[in-house]
């Protein structure tokens, strides 16, 4: 008589939390090396051209009607322009221009929330919407209503700190 023999199948092994977490962990530093940090340099940099070429008291001046509907200075434009590449080089630009005194620190904590609901849009856009294939006619819409919730934050926060006393 034959005896049949059968492989048997692999075991599968236990994966551990730990080695999730590690894997995790490397995959967040990945992306934050190459994506977040090159985004943020690029916000910086560009602010820092803005500045040393005067084009910031140029844009300034430009700027001083919209971002005057806010009750901000048209120089605070540069901390959205800076968020548009990375939230954190928008939320730093604003940090840093309340340090230079360009901003008060009400006119700076205003410009948190706008940067949080508005920042990173180019990258967002490249990496989500491009990739994804969406329907190119809401495009336009897509990043209009980031701006449009940036804006709308501008407002609520003038009020909660108006509410509160500061300016």
């Amino acid at each position: 008589m034959r005896e049949q023999k059968t492989a048997a199948a692999p075991a599968k092994q236990k994966v551990s939390i730990v080695d999730v977490f590690l894997k995790g962990c490397a995959k967040g530093f990945k992306v934050g090396i190459e994506n977040i940090t090159p985004a943020m340099i690029l916000g910086y940099v560009l602010v820092y051209i803005l500045r040393e070429t005067g084009l910031m008291d140029l844009l300034g001046i430009v700027m001083s009607p919209v971002m005057g509907l806010f009750g901000l200075p048209g120089e605070a434009f540069a901390v959205l322009i800076s968020a548009f590449f990375a939230k954190a080089s928008g939320c730093a630009t604003a940090a840093s221009m309340y340090e230079s005194g360009a901003l008060t620190l009400g006119q700076a904590s205003m410009m948190l929330p706008a940067c949080i609901l508005m920042g990173t849009l180019i990258g967002h856009y490249a990496r989500i919407v491009l990739v994804t294939g969406s329907n190119k006619k809401y495009h336009p819409l897509m990043i209009l209503v980031c701006l449009f919730d940036a804006a709308l934050s501008l407002v609520i926060m003038r009020v909660i700190l108006a509410m509160m006393g500061v300016q």
